[in-house]
């Protein structure tokens, strides 16, 4: 199978399973990931999703160009034509968790899935790129838009107009991953945060994830306003009470997402 599913104390685990090809991603793989998405979205019993290759030498390499044809639809018929888009992403928009654990080689959609995840963790391994400029195209699955935003403009700039490589320790530097761990801990690792995140409120963590990213294309007044709304909607539901009394009673709290 070109993609792997499990899903294990309300952790789901998506691998990317094509190391023969380094984990490009070819029609059936993007099949499967569109339905990945959807299943995140929907399945109450995941709280938080990893993302991840198989193998040791990359995670995502982007598309697979022998097997990826262009469309015989005109860009309009693909734009207006369908109800939802095929693009690699499509779907992928959800108040849940995304972790990405980078293990190679993060290059073209394959740094763009990355950068569509919340958290980045990077194996000493990996190494970043969005080099389309020198095959005259551009990223198109949200590289020039979600970069500026991880890393600032000139970092950005610097890697999209070069189409340089960043190793491991420079994406750390530039803030592109949050850490960088020994390849044999990485999964450990990104498991690690995403259990101590499924342990939390469902309801209070994917509200924090929509204000991060609604705050950030607001001015500071109408981010506040929002926050204390959302704070509002939270105040009366069961978990914020189990909460508490699970401090009270010096226990863990059953967290129900109600």
């Amino acid at each position: 199978m070109p993609l792997v599913f499990e899903v294990d104390n309300h952790v789901a685990t998506i691998t990317l399973n094509r190391p023969e090809a380094m984990n490009s991603i070819d029609p059936e793989t993007r099949s499967q990931l569109h339905d990945a998405w959807i299943r995140i979205k929907t399945d109450d019993a995941i709280r938080v999703a990893i993302l991840t290759g198989a193998g040791e030498k990359a995670f995502c390499t982007g598309s697979d160009l022998k097997k990826t044809m262009p469309p015989r639809e005109s860009f309009a018929e693909l734009t207006f034509g369908r109800s939802e888009s095929d693009h690699l992403l499509a779907g992928l928009d959800t108040d849940k968790p995304l972790i990405c654990a980078i293990n190679g080689y993060a290059m073209g959609g394959g740094m763009e899935l990355a950068l569509a995840c919340d958290i980045r963790i990077a194996s000493e391994r990996a190494q970043f790129a969005l080099s389309e400029v020198r095959i005259g195209s551009i990223p198109g699955a949200g590289g020039t838009q979600r970069l500026p935003r991880a890393i600032g403009a000139s970092n950005a700039m610097l890697m999209l107009l070069t189409g340089d490589r960043f190793d491991a320790r420079e994406a750390l530097r530039v803030g592109l991953v949050s850490q960088v761990v020994p390849a044999a801990d990485l999964m450990a690792q990104a498991r690690a945060i995403a259990l101590r995140i499924a342990q939390n409120a469902p309801l209070s963590v994917r509200a924090i994830k929509r204000l991060v990213y609604q705050g950030l294309d607001m001015p500071l007044p109408a981010a506040m306003d929002a926050e204390r709304y959302v704070f509002g909607l939270l105040r009366d539901t069961e978990d914020r009470i189990e909460g508490r009394r699970a401090f009270q009673e010096k226990r863990q709290p059953e967290y129900k997402g109600r």
